[in-house]
C-alpha cells in the first residue's frame, strides 16, 4: 500500500511568526522594513523546509489491479476435469515432440495429438460421451505419455546398452498400435451416431421405394401430347 507524502506546516508557521514579530518591532509600511521582512521570512521558509522535509500522510489505498479473466468452467465438474487433463496431455505431447528427434516417432506423436484433440472436441460437444473415454483418460493416455517420456530420457542418456536399446525399440514397435488404439477410441465415440443415421437411412430408403422414388422407379407418369404422342418425364 503506497503512502502519500505531504509537506510540513512548520515553515509556514515560522513565516507567519516572523512577519508578526517584525511588525511588532518595525514599521512594515516602510519599504526597507517590508523588503527586509520578506527576505528574512523567505530564507527561514527555505531553511525550515529543507530541515523538516515531508511527513508521511495516511496510507493511500492503491486501486486494485484487474485480475486476469479466469477461465470459466462448463458447470460440469467431470467435463471440466477432462478439459484440464486434456490440455495438460496435449502440452506434454508437444514438449515431447520437440524433444524427440526421431522423425517417425515425431510423426506418430503428431497423429496422437490430432486424434486426441478430436476426441476432446467430440466429448465437449456431447458430454454424454464422457463415460466412453474414462479408461482412455485414466490409463491409455497417461501410460502413453509415460512411455514417451521414458523413450525421451533414454534417448538423451548418451549411452547405448541392452536395457536402453531394448526398451526404446519396444516403444517404437508399440507406437503404431497406440496410434491405432487412439483412432479406434475416436471412431467408437461415433458408434451411436452411426447407428442412428443407419436407421434413418433405412427408413428413408423404404419410404422412397414405397413412393416409387427409388432407383429405376423414379419415373413420372406418362402424359399425352397434343398430337397424341406419349411424353415420359424421368427424374
Amino acid at each position: 500500500m503506497a503512502q502519500a507524502k505531504k509537506g510540513s506546516v512548520v515553515p509556514f508557521y515560522a513565516v507567519a511568526a516572523i512577519w508578526v514579530g517584525y511588525a511588532a518591532l518595525f514599521d512594515l509600511y516602510a519599504p526597507l522594513h517590508f523588503v527586509t521582512a520578506a527576505v528574512i521570512s523567505g530564507a527561514a521558509f527555505l531553511l525550515l523546509r529543507a530541515v523538516c522535509g515531508g511527513e508521511s500522510a495516511a496510507p493511500v489505498k492503491e486501486e486494485a489491479k484487474p485480475k486476469a479473466e479466469e477461465k470459466k468452467g462448463t458447470g460440469n465438474p467431470e467435463l471440466d476435469k477432462m478439459i484440464a487433463d486434456g490440455d495438460k496431455a496435449v502440452s506434454e505431447m508437444r514438449r515431447l515432440n520437440d524433444a524427440i528427434k526421431d522423425p517417425k516417432i515425431s510423426a506418430q506423436i503428431d497423429r496422437l495429438e490430432a486424434v486426441s484433440l478430436r476426441i476432446f472436441d467430440a466429448v465437449k460437444e456431447d458430454p454424454k460421451k464422457l463415460p466412453q473415454i474414462r479408461r482412455f483418460m485414466d490409463y491409455y493416455l497417461p501410460t502413453t505419455l509415460k512411455l514417451l517420456n521414458a523413450y525421451d530420457r533414454m534417448g538423451s542418456a548418451g549411452v547405448s546398452g541392452e536395457n536402453i536399446g531394448g526398451t526404446m525399440k519396444r516403444v517404437e514397435e508399440m507406437m503404431d498400435t497406440i496410434v491405432t488404439a487412439f483412432e479406434k477410441q475416436l471412431d467408437g465415440l461415433y458408434g451411436a451416431d452411426a447407428l442412428d443415421l443407419s436407421a434413418d437411412m433405412t427408413v428413408l430408403e423404404t419410404m422412397m421405394a414405397r413412393e416409387g422414388l427409388a432407383g429405376e422407379q423414379m419415373k413420372a407418369e406418362t402424359t399425352k401430347n397434343d398430337d397424341g404422342t406419349d411424353i415420359r418425364l424421368e427424374l
